[in-house]
């Protein structure tokens, strides 16, 4: 397995637990109730996994193992 293959792939992990993150918490605030502190750890949850995205990328960038894009168009 090359690194950019695990990079990637990590990458997807990444994005995909912030998704389901989401949803977790949005049916602990469909269900209704007390349940205020579930849904605030699993927003936390995606937050954080946001930032470990935002992170990786950061470092990545700052390493020159990705290179941005010169000319996107």
């Amino acid at each position: 397995m090359t690194s950019s293959l695990a990079i990637k792939l990590v990458i997807v992990v990444l994005l995909v637990l912030v998704v389901v993150s989401l949803f977790q918490a949005l049916f602990v605030m469909l269900k209704g109730g007390d349940s205020s502190t579930r849904m605030s750890k699993h927003l936390g949850r995606r937050l954080a996994f946001s930032v470990a995205v935002m992170a990786l990328l950061l470092a990545l960038l700052a390493t020159g193992v990705i290179t941005p894009n010169a000319r996107p168009y």
